[in-house]
């Protein structure tokens, strides 16, 4: 069976595989420089220190991430910053790890927003949203339409998987921030060398599935909303 970027290839065409492979890319990039930026704004240089506020991917991704993303179709990216600079202590750490979940809830918001635009000339009341990706022919908007869908549904599922409140993910630090009881759980040592199996646990439970379906279906409502705006 194949998987990664040749299983969406197989499955759905090279429009739908290099939407998957440009959205893998930027979505993670921009993740990354999102935790940088808010760094930055809570007076942690680390990340122009290590010269991280690049839109380079390979410094963010590097080469085994990347060809991962191909492979498998699943990446990670890597952010250098120092919670003892943050301007808020404790707190500026809901600010640092949760910048890079909300730029792909606005990532997320553009791509469904964006179809929605698209298909806004071919939704009817009776079959909706789906109708009229049906609808829609071979040509220029279906290949959009394509992109856009990939890359909302990609940026929904990266935002909630990445809040999951169990470390390494940001959603275990933007709890940390909030409690002093769940940041001494989170820094002890047996939880923190425990990481990498909670990743692979939460990779192949099907978790990130569930996610990407609840993240599509809210996305679905926002285009509907979306196509029915004046114009």
């Amino acid at each position: 069976m194949d998987i990664g970027i040749f299983g969406i290839y197989n499955d759905l065409g090279p429009v739908a595989a290099g939407a998957f492979l440009f959205w893998g890319i930027f979505s993670i990039t921009l993740h990354e420089l999102a935790h940088g930026w808010a760094a930055l704004s809570q007076g942690d240089d680390t990340p122009r220190i290590y010269g991280r506020l690049t839109m380079n991917p390979v410094v963010h991704m590097g080469w085994m991430s990347l060809t991962l993303l191909v492979v498998t179709g699943i990446a990670w990216g890597m952010m250098p910053t120092d919670p003892g600079k943050y301007r808020w202590g404790r707190r500026g750490r809901i600010v640092v790890s949760g910048a890079g979940p909300m730029m792909n809830v606005l990532l997320w918001a553009l791509c469904w927003g964006g179809l929605g635009l698209v298909l806004a000339p071919y939704l009817d009341d009776a079959s909706g949203v789906v109708g009229a990706f049906r609808r829609l022919p071979d040509g220029n908007a279906r290949q959009l339409a394509i992109f856009l869908f990939i890359g909302g549904n990609l940026n929904g599922m990266l935002a909630l998987f990445n809040m999951l409140p169990l470390p390494p993910f940001d959603g275990a630090s933007v709890l940390a921030g909030f409690s002093r009881t769940y940041y001494r759980w989170m820094h002890n040592p047996q939880i923190a060398n425990a990481g990498v199996f909670i990743v692979i646990v939460a990779m192949v439970s099907g978790v990130g599935g569930v996610l990407a379906e609840f993240a599509s279906s809210v996305g679905l409502h926002l285009s509907a909303w979306t196509a029915q705006l004046p114009r």
